[in-house]
């Protein structure tokens, strides 16, 4: 069974980290772009941070930049969201996709072949 799995998410005050991770299951993470997207309530679903599958380039939204590293490691088949110096307006569902193609999903941010199921960032005081 093909599957993304989220963990990490929580909640957390202004100014602190956490560090999501997206483990794949039924299939290797080798091949595939993974992208880090986010959604809050009442709004649209946004590209946070996108990983290449060969060379390891790296994507982040501008809200994001200096802030969230995203990471991957093939032998666990697992993608990393460090994220730190936390805000309010990071509060939100995050979920991870994969996606063959680089352009679709780290460009355009469209949606992946595949998605998890989501976890839940809340950072408030």
């Amino acid at each position: 069974q093909v599957q993304l799995v989220e963990s990490g998410g929580g909640l957390v005050q202004p100014g602190g980290s956490l560090r999501l991770s997206c483990a794949a299951s039924g299939f290797t993470l080798d091949y595939y772009a993974i992208g880090w997207f986010r959604q809050a309530p009442g709004k649209e679903r946004e590209g946070v941070s996108c990983i290449s599958s060969s060379d390891g380039s790296t994507y982040y939204a501008d809200s994001v930049k200096g802030r969230f590293t995203i990471s991957r490691d093939n032998a666990k088949n697992t993608v990393y969201l460090q994220m730190n110096s936390l805000k309010p307006e990071d509060t939100a569902v995050y979920y991870c996709a994969a996606d063959p193609n680089l352009v679709r999903l780290c460009i355009l941010w469209s949606p992946g072949d595949y998605w998890g199921q989501g976890t839940q960032v809340t950072v408030s005081s």
